[in-house]
């Protein structure tokens, strides 16, 4: 069995260290929409089935003693073969073994924090206890959703019915605080409001000194997503997402923010130049990606 290391990183006195998620294998058509495959085929690679590997990693961010978690991943037991399958399921969620590494446990959690509730951000949020019974992964755990997203995941329609889950809410729904515009965590953890990908979809930002990292949630799945009209055939409202990502893809450009990825198998963080072409700084992802880099990306970023 592999030895399960985390990624972590130091933003001033925030430390981020990304649990281990389910990885998964999703239709590349899917994910970049309407851009033609010989456009994005150029910056990103697939498998031979034309499937892109996506990363379901949720950051955990410790802070002044306690313990903010970002968006939860699946949980992998809950998973019929079927859901497997379709969701092209790679590997085990381990969200509780990467907690265990830091001397945590589920119960240590503090808060959680809901870019939005799809299926592969929310389906972490419940397991089966030994009675077979549902419940609560994270049971002390203040559950922060947009207002908009929580009446959604609880009354989906046709299109969403197969992401807004009644496992993943039902069992959590007394911990569930909800907002509208936008939500202060603390002064230096601020969740707002975009819709786009979903109809409460969010945003995370983290504030240290004159320094901000955002999280973009899906509006910018991986790092070649950065051109605002690069949207996913899965976003539910594109044009909001198109100008939500306009907006904030303008203002982080101009005052330097770094961005962190949920999905992204090649960057943990990275930031841009003013005018979101070149990488000014970045980290990269600590394990190998799932499909590499071939000779076909040849407009893939000079040093990878």
């Amino acid at each position: 069995m592999t030895e399960l290391k985390l990624q972590e990183y130091q933003f001033h006195d925030m430390k981020l260290t990304w649990l281990r998620g389910a990885d998964k294998l999703t239709d590349a058509g899917t994910l970049f929409g309407p851009v033609p495959k010989v456009v994005w085929s150029r910056y990103y690679p697939t498998n031979e089935a034309n499937m892109m590997s996506e990363l379901t990693d949720p950051i955990l961010i410790q802070y002044q003693g306690k313990n903010y978690l970002m968006d939860a991943s699946f949980d992998t037991a809950k998973l019929s073969e079927k859901q497997r399958r379709n969701l092209g399921i790679l590997s085990e969620s381990k969200i509780e073994e990467s907690l265990e590494l830091l001397g945590l446990s589920p119960e240590k959690i503090d808060y959680v924090l809901m870019t939005h509730m799809h299926h592969d951000h929310s389906g972490g949020l419940t397991r089966v206890n030994s009675e077979g019974n549902l419940v609560s992964k994270f049971p002390n755990a203040k559950i922060i959703v947009n207002d908009i997203e929580w009446y959604e995941m609880r009354n989906p329609n046709n299109r969403t019915r197969g992401t807004y889950l009644k496992e993943n809410w039902e069992p959590i729904q007394d911990q569930v605080t909800t907002f509208s515009d936008s939500i202060d965590i603390i002064p230096e953890i601020q969740m707002i409001h975009t819709s786009g990908h979903s109809n409460g979809h969010c945003i995370i930002l983290l504030k240290q000194g004159e320094d901000t990292m955002i999280h973009m949630g899906d509006l910018m799945l991986t790092h070649v997503h950065r051109n605002p009209l690069w949207v996913p055939a899965v976003d539910d409202y594109p044009m909001k997402s198109i100008s939500a990502k306009d907006k904030w893809l303008r203002q982080a450009f101009e005052n330097n923010y770094k961005f962190f990825f949920y999905h992204d198998q090649f960057f943990a963080v990275a930031e841009f130049d003013k005018e979101g072409k070149e990488f000014v700084n970045y980290v990269l992802r600590s394990r190998p990606p799932v499909i590499p880099f071939t000779e076909q990306q040849d407009r893939r970023p000079d040093f990878l």
